[in-house]
């Protein structure tokens, strides 16, 4: 764990679903992060959360409900957008509809069912005056705390191992180029820092790297 300025905690440890040779295309460990916020102390797609920070926290951001990680576990409200519909796999992925009709995702179905305090926000405003803006897609966000100059990146903008850059993940509804052109405005924010959940924190000249500004 370090702090990467005031206010804000990064650390890294191993995925427990990290598969070895299977999953070679995305690195075992992944990055949460602790930011204070206002009068709020919030962790974001946490795992394995050090005890002095977790003794802190008032409540869980998820930038994905696939990114649930230890969120159970510490009793904190979530925050988080839904999970998937099998009509968003349909749009996604291109899978047959009738192999999936009528199922529902394993993703944050505990939370669903009232086993937690959880709220589930669309991309615009969330609280603690933090802005969420749609990624790759509706459900995998891009934090804005203006509080902390920083933006919380979900899958849409990591780093698997090549650098810091956009991420499908095997969809088709959308192309890099039209992710970059939907996030372009994120350059007109006072960004100082990006935290991606998958590598290392870093800067504004590496988001608009990624954005095709530069």
């Amino acid at each position: 764990m370090r702090e990467v300025t005031a206010g804000i905690w990064h650390w890294q440890a191993p995925h427990p679903d990290w598969g070895g040779e299977e999953d070679e295309w995305w690195p075992e460990l992944v990055s949460s992060y602790a930011i204070e916020t206002g009068d709020q102390f919030v962790l974001t797609d946490p795992l394995a959360v050090p005890d002095e920070l977790r003794e802190r926290a008032t409540a869980v951001l998820l930038t994905a409900p696939y990114h649930e990680r230890d969120a159970r576990k510490l009793g904190l409200p979530i925050h988080t957008p839904p999970a998937d519909t099998w009509q968003d796999w349909v749009e996604k992925f291109g899978v047959d509809p009738e192999k999936v009709r009528g199922m529902e995702s394993e993703d944050l179905a505990w939370l669903r069912a009232g086993e937690g305090e959880g709220h589930f926000h669309e991309p615009g405003a969330w609280p603690f005056d933090i802005q969420a803006y749609a990624g790759r897609e509706d459900n995998d966000v891009i934090l804005w705390l203006p509080a902390a100059g920083a933006l919380v990146c979900g899958d849409t903008i990591s780093d698997f191992g090549d650098g810091l850059d956009i991420h499908l993940g095997g969809r088709t509804h959308v192309t890099k180029e039209q992710v970059q052109e939907r996030l372009r405005p994120l350059l007109d924010l006072p960004v100082e820092l990006v935290l991606p959940a998958h590598g290392e924190p870093t800067d504004r000249a590496a988001l608009a790297r990624v954005l095709d500004v530069i």
